[in-house]
């Protein structure tokens, strides 16, 4: 997140919350972690929208950086990572749910994908809830 992390904020709480997530692709892994119980940064490379590498770095040490993400290593295997959402992270539980709405309302995919925001629509309060509580195995 080159220039754009390093200009001056205006202090407007818009304007902060897209300096730390507010591109496509970090959404898209806070999806990840938070819906989809992706851990490692493997399954994040397997993700539906193709990441690069470099690019995943980039957002995942930015995401680390703003006490989003928080990384440790893998116990059963030394070699790897797990990564999780921090209780920051998790607070975007209700931005998350907001988005979804107003994704599936408007979605133009030939096949939309929508798992997500029925359940959202069905049970909103347990869909944050889970993703507050980081109970992975409830989703």
């Amino acid at each position: 997140m080159s220039a754009k992390s390093k200009r001056p904020l205006s202090g407007c709480p818009i304007d902060y919350a897209l300096s730390v997530f507010g591109d496509r692709w970090s959404l898209l892994i806070i999806r990840d972690l938070a819906i989809k119980g992706v851990k490692t940064y493997a399954e994040l490379l397997e993700g539906w929208e193709g990441i690069s590498t470099n690019i995943l770095a980039q957002r995942m040490k930015h995401l680390e950086d703003k006490g989003i993400v928080e990384k440790r290593k893998n116990p059963t295997n030394w070699r790897s990572s797990l990564y999780e959402l921090t209780p920051k992270g998790r607070d975007l539980a209700p931005l998350l749910s907001e988005i979804i709405l107003w994704g599936g309302t408007y979605n133009e995919a030939d096949e939309p994908m929508n798992e997500a925001y029925n359940t959202v629509r069905s049970d909103r309060v347990g869909f944050e809830d889970e993703i507050r509580s980081n109970d992975q195995n409830a989703r």
